[in-house]
């Protein structure tokens, strides 16, 4: 008789997850996607209030939420409320900031806000999560919402550009460090995606011409695009993936 082998779970019952950026669009999806598979989820970001209705709703269905009022660009403050609540198995940060404009009109003012959060936020949210599994001797999966214009340019993005490419380096950099402690980083790399956030972009005829041209599927990215990855890349479906960045972009980085 044939011995076949067994698929990896997606199963995540008795994980702990911190879901960075969790009151809108890809954030709240993504925390949906764990909880749905067995996670604890703490729902983090700026707006408290905002947070508190998704976990009583979430409670309701029989999972397992709660909130933590957290602004990543505050690293110190951050690593204290990560130190205080970890450790967390699993890391999905989408918190993030765009400020689009031509490269020339660009001010410092501009770039400093971006980076404080993009760069900044998310490197010391990471090392913060990393840390609490190293002390407790646990191993982790760190996920960080990236871009595809962290491996490409961008019509007027000169400065998200920028901050997304560093995330692709500090991921690559951390999942080497923190292999040998069987602690995985990677990175999702959506392209748009139809949220409240990109629909004055998708309302453009211009900027939507553009990316339906680009991406290969004829059609925007939806939040349910990047649930399945999340759980994917959370589960020890993915044990053997790190350092790497998971392309949800409709073949727009493939042309």
């Amino acid at each position: 008789m044939p011995q076949f082998p067994s698929t990896p779970s997606f199963q995540l019952s008795g994980k702990r997850a911190l879901i960075a950026g969790a009151s809108s669009g890809i954030g709240m999806a993504c925390a949906v996607a764990l909880a749905e598979h067995g996670a604890e989820v703490t729902l983090a970001a700026r707006r408290s209030g905002a947070l508190q209705d998704i976990a009583d709703e979430m409670k309701a269905r029989g999972w397992a939420a709660n909130t933590l009022e957290l602004d990543v660009s505050d690293v110190d403050k951050t690593a204290a409320a990560v130190a205080e609540n970890g450790p967390f198995d699993i890391l999905l940060n989408s918190a993030g900031l765009a400020r689009h404009g031509k490269a020339v009109e660009m001010a410092t003012e501009d770039f400093d806000a971006v980076m404080d959060v993009n760069v900044r936020g998310a490197y010391f949210l990471t090392q913060a999560v990393a840390k609490g599994l190293l002390s407790a001797g646990r191993a982790g999966s760190l996920i960080n919402i990236s871009s595809q214009m962290g491996h490409v340019g961008g019509r007027e993005r000169a400065v998200y550009c920028a901050s997304k490419f560093a995330v692709e380096g500090f991921t690559k950099a951390m999942a080497l460090e923190f292999g040998p402690a069987k602690i995985r980083v990677n990175t999702i790399c959506p392209t748009f995606i139809l949220t409240d956030l990109t629909r004055a972009t998708f309302d453009d005829p211009d900027k939507r011409a553009w990316i339906l041209d680009k991406i290969k599927l004829g059609r925007p990215g939806e939040i349910e695009d990047i649930m399945g990855a999340v759980v994917y890349l959370a589960s020890d479906a993915s044990a053997l993936v790190t350092g790497t960045a998971m392309m949800i972009d409709g073949g727009w980085t493939a042309d």
